[in-house]
């Protein structure tokens, strides 16, 4: 595959504050980028630059071979985008929402009429078409931004944190859309704080932090080789944590993390559930009495605070100054 969205070296301030730090980025045409960080990473102004909307500093950055600083007016030809607040006139119906953008691209007003009702069955706010936007429930006025997106059918899509605020039915609803569209052929570039949703959608995830690549690949791959299994441990009586906690750090790599009568470790890449047998028979022979064990593998929250040492919902130290 070809990559259709790729910037080297993206460099944005404001001020003292450093938003993007020599970011570079990659997304193969037909795929899902994920980019997933905290508030504050630097998604969002990575995402202005390659809309157009903001100029970096330095660095470089092409879409589909239209180099985003000379020929702005070309990537806007090519590319869709949907930002974190729904960008709808709440005064129009979601039909008007529509049309309107239509007129906009100069589709026409045959054409314009026919695509706002097309999308509006396709993302199921038919019932709701004629119906002012400002009664939409946040569910469906994210689904009605995301069909303003969509158009000009855009061969590129940037969704920037689509899902932010939406209740766990509307965001899955969203993630359905998201796979429809890259189905069709659609190439998308998705930023992202939510773990579970660059690993269910992402073909492949940068992951970042105060501007910096820090690690990418699938998600597989970023748990492979951020971390082994975790082998997680309720004990029957707290008293005996330090007991576990000693025999637990003969099987463990790095720390045992510790919580009252919960204990966790990490365990080898390739000894799982070997770890798992020797861990049980090793408590069972100090006579350790266990409440609740289980083996799982890392999370992308695993991989994040493996990575950085803070968890990916706890905001980096500088705040988003592009949105």
């Amino acid at each position: 595959m070809s990559q259709i969205i790729e910037a080297v070296g993206l460099v944005k301030h404001y001020g003292e504050v450093v938003a993007l730090d020599g970011l570079d980025l990659a997304v193969e045409e037909g795929t899902i980028l994920g980019m997933l960080g905290p508030n504050g990473a630097g998604k969002t102004t990575a995402v202005s630059i390659l809309t157009t909307l903001l100029h970096p500093d330095s660095g470089s950055a092409m879409v589909a071979g239209a180099d985003v600083l000379a020929e702005p007016g070309k990537v806007r030809k090519l590319i869709g985008l949907s930002g974190q607040f729904a960008a709808v006139d709440e005064h129009l119906t979601g039909y008007e929402n529509l049309e309107m953008i239509g007129r906009l691209y100069h589709l026409g007003k045959g054409p314009a009429r026919s695509r706002a009702r097309e999308l509006l069955e396709r993302f199921d706010l038919t019932v709701a078409a004629d119906r002012p936007a400002k009664t939409y429930s946040g569910g469906m006025r994210r689904r009605l931004d995301l069909a303003g997106a969509l158009v000009a059918e855009s061969p590129i899509l940037f969704l920037d944190e689509p899902t932010t605020g939406l209740d766990p039915r509307s965001r899955v609803e969203l993630w359905e859309i998201i796979r429809d569209l890259v189905g069709r052929g659609t190439t998308l570039l998705l930023t992202t704080q939510y773990l579970e949703e660059a690993d269910l959608l992402a073909d492949q995830i940068l992951v970042i932090d105060r501007g910096n690549a820090i690690a990418r690949g699938t998600a597989t791959e970023l748990k492979d080789t951020f971390g082994g299994d975790r082998i997680e441990v309720t004990l029957a009586d707290e008293a005996q944590a330090g007991r576990a906690a000693d025999i637990l750090a003969r099987l463990a790599v790095g720390d045992i993390q510790r919580e009252d009568g919960d204990l966790r470790i990490i365990v080898p890449i390739t000894g799982g559930a070997s770890t798992l047998t020797q861990a049980l028979r090793a408590l069972d022979s100090g006579q350790i009495e266990l409440r609740d064990v289980q083996l799982r593998r890392p999370t992308l929250d695993d991989v994040f605070l493996s990575i950085t040492g803070h968890h990916a919902d706890e905001p980096a130290a500088l705040e988003e100054m592009a949105s």
